[in-house]
């Protein structure tokens, strides 16, 4: 019963980082549009940044805390581009710079949920097989 725990932990620990992508390609949306002004969406995705990294890092640690280490090595690249960002000081939207960097962190953006929604499938799968077995161990 413990896997399955595991694995309803983790799932929902991806559906809060893929929801932080999502509100950050959300607001540089709304900043293409014309929606929002620079200053309100860079603030508002600075915001959301680091509570990203951080919930990557854990999720990273749960993963190898739980003995999944095919899954740690899926997130090993997530998590050194993250800390790349933050150890290169780019991890944050320069407000003047917003305009000029649009495209570039949109697609970066985009990449992240590519990348999440493949890990939410994987864990979708894994948390329905661990279900399934424990359902016939109990029978």
């Amino acid at each position: 019963m413990a896997d399955v725990w595991e694995w309803v932990l983790v799932f929902f620990t991806l559906l809060a980082i893929t929801i932080l992508v999502v509100f950050q390609l959300t607001c540089l949306a709304d900043l293409e549009c014309d929606y929002i002004n620079p200053y309100d969406s860079a603030s508002r995705i600075n915001k959301v940044v680091l509570p990203e990294y951080i919930v990557q890092g854990v999720l990273c640690l749960l993963y190898l805390g739980t003995g999944h280490w095919i899954m740690a090595l899926l997130c090993g690249p997530y998590l050194y581009h993250n800390v790349q960002l933050y150890l290169q000081r780019q991890h944050l939207i320069d407000v003047t710079e917003i305009f000029n960097q649009l495209n570039r962190e949109k697609n970066q953006r985009l990449w992240k949920l590519g990348y999440l929604v493949i890990l939410v499938f994987i864990s979708l799968v894994m948390l329905i097989f661990s279900t399934l077995e424990y359902d016939e161990h109990s029978l």
